[in-house]
């Protein structure tokens, strides 16, 4: 564990980089520059150093780490790259625009987020984007396509945009804005509005659906004439609930990108607006800075790096006290310990006692956080480990509340939420990019960590909250066994993809009291065998992801390896041949400095967009080797 022990940070947590895209880099770059925040000399050259460190061959820019060249992207890395005074030519831009011209369409038909951020620069003409009316915000919240309805960070991104699309906002880059136009469409003078419904396949994940076509086509009538007292209230209810939110993230946002378009409307009403200082402090908390350049990361992951890491540690009995000790007292300071003010009145469910998966300033808490936050606790405790202050009784009772309050009607639990919209909402996608962004669901892997805490809380508090929390559990089992497909899958949201789901699936069951014998795990254990490799390493390729099948990576994958080596050692025992074969794998393909290699992408967001959680290679092998191989033998 020396090795998984010294990534440790001083203050005692655990954090890798989650690996996406340029695209919040070009958005940071731009807003800054709209707000009068412009990037320093010094940070310019380190966020063109990353520009280039991440461009492909052919000069585009991809949507995540193993993507092929993106309209989206490629169009804002051109943009931010020349407000940071590139020249257009400059070797690198020039053949990045030559790319973007041999597209169908071009950036004409860039899909709706880059059509809508071109738009706010004054790039893309408004009457080309379909409508985002803040008038929608007003409906009255009991009905079924209310946006409170709608996935926290889907409602919250398109609330910026929705104040922004109301004011036709537009940036004025001067001669530059002149000069841009030319090189993003030649000498062809656009027609925008032939292009809304045009998406460049480069970028096409999810086609809206027909529905949605027709109502974008009704609402584009609308907005010729709109009710302009109508317009007034809607935009002052999306300016009220803009401000509400930079105050309750502490100006971070729910992410980045919310944090961002929420920073340009505080702008667009007052150009002096007094929270713009605070604004942009808050968006650099997301920032992630190394050799490779500065970056913007779509989450900081240092409550669940920590968790795992310390979860990891704990297997082995040879970890370092202290490091653990750390580690606990981090989690401490992270917890969410005060309720919102007046959040139910802005559609915020419970915060007090949660877990975020960053270490909680922006205080949007996580089922599956807080579940894999208060399960190591708990464990610290029974084991005695010697603590400089304890955290009470009193608040782990409030992380298991928070945990039930995310349980849905049949069982599964969501992730910032409960379930507050019909599945039919997903017919409402307007993305493009991404699938599974519309409603917040119930997940596999959210379920079974929920349930593993809640029986671990039960365990060490038997009497406390003990009818919801038998009742949750009960119905949890439930969920995850009838979200098991026939051949012994299931289904994962965030991870790259059935070994993923499987490892939480089986830990949730496991802890629940189903026994290894029940032919649900017996299932689990088969689909498990069927697809280790000759060498006995898993790998799974991130299309699995997309397509909800199985595809082979053709090579072997730590942090793949190390879920199918937990996992199966629970049901078979550690001595088993495949387990054994995984553990001898593992051992086998480490650096000569003890960590494994990085490997493919091993996590996703809204359906399709692939990340890699840069710890996952190191703490899920150390922990499956400290499970199932004697401990974390030195290479």
């Amino acid at each position: 564990m020396k090795t998984l022990a010294s990534l440790q940070h001083p203050d005692g947590r655990w954090e890798g980089e989650m690996v996406w895209s340029t695209v919040i880099l070009s958005q940071t770059i731009i807003a800054r520059h709209i707000i009068g925040f412009p990037f320093s000399a010094d940070d310019a050259v380190l966020a063109l150093r990353y520009f280039q460190s991440a461009r492909l061959t052919h000069g585009a820019w991809p949507m995540h780490p193993e993507g092929t060249g993106s309209v989206f992207a490629t169009s804002m890395a051109y943009v931010a790259q020349r407000l940071l005074g590139v020249a257009p030519d400059s070797p690198a831009l020039t053949q990045s625009r030559e790319w973007l011209h041999r597209q169908p369409n071009g950036v004409a038909a860039a899909p709706s987020w880059c059509k809508f951020w071109l738009a706010i620069l004054g790039l893309y003409g408004w009457n080309g984007l379909n409508p985002v009316p803040p008038e929608l915000f007003l409906l009255p919240r009991r009905l079924p396509f209310h946006p409170d309805r709608l996935y926290c960070h889907t409602r919250a991104i398109y609330l910026g945009m929705a104040y922004l699309y109301g004011r036709r906002f537009r940036a004025d880059l001067g001669p530059l804005g002149d000069e841009l136009k030319q090189e993003l469409y030649g000498d062809i003078a656009v027609d925008f509005a032939a292009h809304r419904h045009d998406i460049s396949p480069t970028d096409l994940i999810h086609r809206p659906s027909w529905i949605l076509r027709r109502a974008w086509d009704l609402l584009a009538t609308y907005e010729r004439w709109p009710i302009q007292w109508l317009r007034r209230r809607a935009l002052k209810y999306c300016r009220n609930e803009i401000d509400y939110g930079q105050r309750t993230t502490r100006y971070q946002g729910i992410s980045p990108i919310n944090g961002l378009l929420n920073m340009i409307g505080q702008f667009e009403s007052r150009a002096d607006h007094p929270e713009l200082p605070a604004g942009v402090a808050g968006i650099e908390h997301w920032r992630w800075q190394d050799d490779a350049g500065i970056r913007y990361v779509g989450a900081r992951s240092q409550s669940w790096d920590t968790a795992f890491a310390l979860q990891a540690l704990l297997a082995d009995s040879t970890a370092p006290a202290d490091a653990v000790a750390r580690g606990y007292r981090y989690l401490g300071e992270c917890q969410i310990v005060e309720e919102l003010t007046d959040g139910a009145a802005h559609g915020r469910s419970i915060t007090r006692g949660g877990w975020c998966f960053t270490e909680g300033t922006h205080r949007w808490p996580v089922s599956d956080c807080t579940a894999e936050a208060l399960e190591v606790i708990l464990a610290i405790h029974r084991l005695g480990i010697p603590l400089a202050e304890r955290i009470s009784d009193e608040r782990l009772s409030w992380a298991a509340q928070f945990i039930l309050s995310r349980q849905n009607p049949e069982g599964g639990f969501g992730s910032y939420e409960e379930r507050r919209g019909h599945p039919w909402l997903q017919w409402l996608n307007p993305s493009e990019l991404f699938a599974r962004c519309m409603i917040e669901e119930s997940y596999v892997e959210c379920t079974g960590s929920s349930v593993s805490a809640l029986c671990h809380f039960r365990t060490s508090f038997p009497s406390a909250l003990r009818i919801r929390v038998d009742r949750a559990i009960a119905k949890g089992i439930r969920f995850i066994r009838k979200s098991q497909r026939p051949d012994g899958a299931w289904p994962a949201a965030w991870g790259i993809h059935h070994t993923y789901s499987a490892f939480f699936a089986v830990r949730g069951l496991l802890a629940g009291g189903v026994t290894t014998d029940d032919p649900c795990l017996v299932r689990a254990a088969d689909w498990l065998l069927q697809h280790q490799r000759d060498d006995g390493a898993w790998g799974e390729h991130y299309t699995s992801a997309l397509t909800g099948e199985w595809v082979a990576h053709p090579d072997g994958q730590p942090t793949m390896t190390a879920w199918a080596v937990l996992t199966l050692a629970e049901i078979l025992g550690t001595d088993s041949t495949a387990v054994q074969r995984g553990v001898a794998w593992l051992k086998g393909n480490r650096n000569a400095d003890g960590a494994w290699p990085d490997g493919a992408v091993n996590g996703v967001f809204f359906g399709t967009s692939m990340l890699h959680y840069e710890l996952y290679p190191q703490y899920f092998p150390a922990w499956a080797l400290a499970k199932a191989g004697g401990g974390e033998s030195a290479p």
